[in-house]
């Protein structure tokens, strides 16, 4: 780290010893012996959270926490639905219906594959994982549809091929050797989205959007949201989706649009929120429930999420802005100080609301932690543990 001072970095050290603290202490709750997702809230074992968690725990050396992701892993094979499927919830195998459930899974196989060099680790659960994603493309083709609220956005409305969801696709597909599929997938997100009235069937939609360098929120048919979605445009930037040139606009694209956001009061905190341009009550796009829980600046609304932010600064990272990436990890170290329930000295909280910087959620988030870690790791190390292999099957690819 060439930028962070000295006091700077013993608060790193700080915040990296309290990280693996919360993920410890999770890591056996009250069903079956699973990480629980938060320290005293959440003490129920959310397959996505686990799943995001491996980033940290891969790459924190800890092999009391690396069992543990064995075992949550094991039992989602063990609860897996018949056809493939991943419930949403580790031990319980009826309560299906998530998008991202899967292809987590897939995505996490991948990763403790790497970490453990068990190359054939749950075989025959993969497969059948991977051919239940191939069938959740009602175009038969290669992107993947999803249905509104079924991602880790349960209180946000989408609908179709989303960004996010895909950029997990062609992860897995890459970590797990599938090139030719990842190829497919890739190419169809680096389509356009659909401008016109009228959609053709020998025109399918893509997700790239017009005059913007990020991609689409989501796009189905001749409609689609230019909202921006920070998971999955960082997720693109980190598994080379994006390409380098379309990663270093994308990512000076945000700096200005947050830093216009600041200038308006909108922003309190110095790095992006997890989605904006807020949806606002006169918006089409809103919905009368977002009033309860999803207001502008706040939860999936465009409030700041410690897990989002720490792949942000990756990203950066995987697009050599090895400066910023340090900058905005000192910003991160002091949000997931913050508290708001406990006295702790590291929040690590659920999330915090845009306009004033006030941690929301749950404290002592599982993947709020984890992804601490792996941030912290790729800016020590100017790399970004996987995606770089994921990145560099791709180059290879392209040379041949």
């Amino acid at each position: 780290m060439n930028i962070i001072k000295d006091s700077d970095l013993k608060e790193i050290e700080a915040a990296k010893k309290a990280a693996l603290e919360v993920l410890l202490h999770n890591s056996h709750g009250p069903f079956h012996g699973l990480p629980r997702t938060a320290g005293w809230g959440y003490p129920e074992p959310y397959t996505r959270d686990l799943m995001f968690s491996i980033f940290g725990i891969a790459v924190s050396g800890n092999k009391q926490l690396l069992e543990s992701i064995r075992k949550v892993l094991e039992t989602l094979a063990k609860n897996q639905t018949e056809r493939g499927h991943i419930p949403s919830l580790v031990h319980n195998m009826d309560d299906r219906g998530a998008s991202d459930s899967t292809p987590l899974f897939l995505l996490g196989v991948g990763i403790f594959r790497k970490v453990t060099g068990e190359a054939d680790f749950l075989h025959d659960a993969v497969e059948k994982s991977l051919t239940w994603m191939e069938y959740q493309s009602p175009s038969d083709r290669y992107l993947v549809a999803q249905q509104p609220t079924s991602d880790w956005r349960d209180e946000q409305w989408m609908t179709g091929y989303g960004l996010f969801v895909n950029t997990l696709v062609y992860s897995y597909l890459r970590i797990l050797d599938r090139p030719e599929r990842a190829v497919r997938v890739r190419q169809e997100m680096s389509r356009f989205t659909i401008t016109v009235d009228s959609n053709h069937h020998h025109v399918p939609e893509g997700l790239v959007v017009k005059h913007k360098p990020y991609y689409a929120f989501w796009s189905y048919k001749i409609y689609s949201s230019q909202r921006f979605d920070l998971l999955g445009n960082s997720l693109a930037i980190l598994s080379g989706i994006a390409s380098p040139s379309r990663a270093e606009e994308m990512i000076s694209w945000i700096e200005e649009e947050c830093d216009e956001m600041q200038k308006r009061g909108e922003l309190a905190v110095d790095l992006p929120p997890n989605f904006f341009p807020f949806i606002q009550p006169t918006d089409p796009d809103w919905l009368p429930r977002y009033s309860t829980f999803n207001n502008p600046g706040e939860y999936h609304n465009g409030g700041l999420w410690p897990f989002i932010d720490g792949f942000y600064v990756a990203a950066l990272v995987a697009a050599q802005k090895y400066t910023l990436a340090e900058e905005k990890l000192m910003t991160l170290t002091h949000c997931i100080k913050i508290t708001n329930t406990r006295n702790v000295d590291f929040g690590f909280n659920e999330w915090i609301k845009a306009q004033d910087g006030k941690p929301m959620g749950q404290e002592w988030q599982t993947w709020s932690a984890a992804l601490y870690l792996y941030a912290v790791k790729c800016v020590e190390e100017k790399s970004t543990p996987f995606f770089d292999e994921i990145r560099g099957c791709q180059e290879k690819q392209k040379s041949k």
